[in-house]
């Protein structure tokens, strides 16, 4: 066989395929491997560069192989979708990565260490049980006001409404018996959600980058804990503007004719991470209409023109690229250098 210089390699549950080519491009391997196999298979292979499409056990599948001696490297979907070919099978998937890892342009995803995929499950977690917080609340809000109890909005009354609920001797008894399992189903979420918090803060604090990242107003420990573990490495962007176009937080762009057409922003990139950025600035649009917190006059002039929405995604698009700024260059946030718009208020 030909020396191989790059494989391209469709991941599955459990059927690989392989699509390789040598220094002429000639293609010399075409390979369908069980998941059994691969190890044996890479383990007699000279070292080669790899290509795999970022998903479900890539990061996996790259700390196998680079152990092994290959150089991995992972590529966004979208990104290869492009170099497909008619019809889309196993073996046109391979070879399209196979292609689209040679391109210059590429852009390639870090492979995550363990520690730090271990990390994103607490992020994960945290996301999961504050949605089965909201889900339960509100079925505990939906079943009292069959029987006339209402509470305004807000996580801090269910549990007045719960003891309310306990002490009314007006109810069923079968209907207060489901009233005290969901609250009992509540506070365990609301413990579990503090314990899972509780190890978010101590890698937070145990991580130096993450630290400095909370001190950019809008962004809080867990926002920082975030943008340490899911984003790029901050050098594969020539600007903070490229990063926060990573993001998804910039306009798509629909210019033809030497005419520019901007609309909504393109929401590519890592959903969460975007919410996250977007969810912190809203908080802090919502200090500065109450006079408090930030003082900004381009903040108050966006505020004029724009729908408090749009503004927040505006001032979360500036905070992505303070964010790479430091993760650039490994300084602390300086208030007194940032944009007018993150300029806290003494």
């Amino acid at each position: 066989m030909d020396q191989i210089i790059r494989i391209g390699i469709d991941t599955s549950k459990s059927v690989f395929q392989l699509h390789g080519v040598n220094a002429a491009e000639a293609v010399v391997l075409r390979k369908k491997l069980h998941r059994r196999d691969v190890v044996k298979f890479f383990s007699r292979l000279d070292p080669t560069v790899v290509g795999i499409e970022a998903c479900g056990g890539s990061h996996h599948w790259a700390r196998v192989l680079g152990e092994l001696g290959h150089e991995v490297r992972m590529m966004p979907a979208q990104y290869v979708k492009a170099y497909v070919k008619r019809g889309k099978n196993d073996a046109a998937d391979a070879e399209a990565l196979c292609e689209a890892m040679s391109r210059p342009t590429m852009r390639f995803v870090p492979v995550k260490t363990m520690e730090a995929q271990a990390a994103l499950m607490l992020v994960s977690m945290r996301a999961r049980l504050i949605e089965d917080r909201t889900q339960l609340s509100n079925t505990i809000r939906g079943h009292a006001a069959e029987f006339g109890l209402v509470t305004p909005k807000g996580l801090h009354r269910i549990e007045p409404l719960l003891a309310r609920i306990e002490g009314d001797g007006t109810l069923p008894e079968l209907a207060r018996e489901m009233f005290a399992a969901l609250g009992r189903d509540y506070g365990r979420l609301q413990g579990e959600i503090k314990k899972i918090e509780a190890k978010l803060m101590a890698w937070h604090r145990q991580d130096e980058r993450s630290r400095r990242l909370a001190q950019i107003p809008g962004v809080g420990p867990i926002g920082a804990v975030m943008l340490s573990l899911k984003a790029p490495d901050p050098h594969l962007f020539a600007s903070g503007r490229q990063f926060a176009a990573w993001m998804g937080l910039t306009p798509r762009d629909h210019s033809t004719a030497g005419k520019t057409r901007l609309g909504v922003i393109t929401r590519a990139g890592d959903a969460a991470l975007r919410s996250v950025l977007v969810v912190g600035a809203t908080s802090a649009i919502q200090q500065a209409r109450r006079g408090r917190g930030w003082r900004s006059p381009w903040l108050a002039e966006l505020l004029r023109r724009k729908e408090p929405k749009e503004a927040a995604v505006a001032l979360a698009n500036k905070t992505a690229r303070v964010a790479w700024k430091l993760m650039v260059s490994g300084e602390a946030y300086d208030p007194h250098r940032a944009s007018p718009a993150l300029v806290e208020a003494a």
